[in-house]
């Protein structure tokens, strides 16, 4: 595979796999702080304001970490607490007793497993060709970061 079509295939993947994180923080769990908050005290979740508060940042840090490759280690880090969390406390389809409801939650809890394994990915391997931590380093005379 030649590097351009690697280069492209990397910024697709990475524009892929952060829009849902990105899109969860912008579109639902800020301009619907309060009812996300108060459904997130219903299902268990401590401090729900402060850890919502947490989640958001943690949501937007690491989506945009990954969109743009710089730091993706970390930024995957924070997204994969992110996730641990929310699949525990939310899509627990063990405790469900309505059928319908339970496949509903094992989904979201299978979605959110692979997921987990996308960050463990970028974790071990880094962000791929053309990310902006390699672009910076260029910049200032420095070799590319090794995966």
């Amino acid at each position: 595979m030649n590097d351009q079509v690697r280069c492209a295939l990397a910024v697709v993947g990475r524009i892929l796999l952060s829009a849902i994180f990105l899109m969860s923080a912008i579109a639902n769990k800020i301009p619907n702080f309060n009812a996300v908050a108060e459904y997130a005290a219903s299902e268990g979740v401590p401090m729900p304001k402060i850890m919502l508060a947490g989640g958001i940042v943690f949501l937007i840090a690491g989506g945009l970490s990954v969109l743009l490759g710089y730091r993706v280690r970390i930024g995957a880090t924070l997204l994969l607490i992110f996730l641990i969390l929310a699949t525990y406390f939310f899509h627990d389809f063990w405790t469900m007793e309505d059928a319908a409801q339970q496949q509903e939650q094992m989904i979201h809890f299978m979605k959110n497993m692979a997921l987990m394994g996308a960050m463990l990915l970028l974790i071990v391997n880094g962000p791929g060709p053309c990310n902006l931590e390699d672009y910076l380093r260029q910049k200032q005379g420095r070799a590319p970061a090794e995966a």
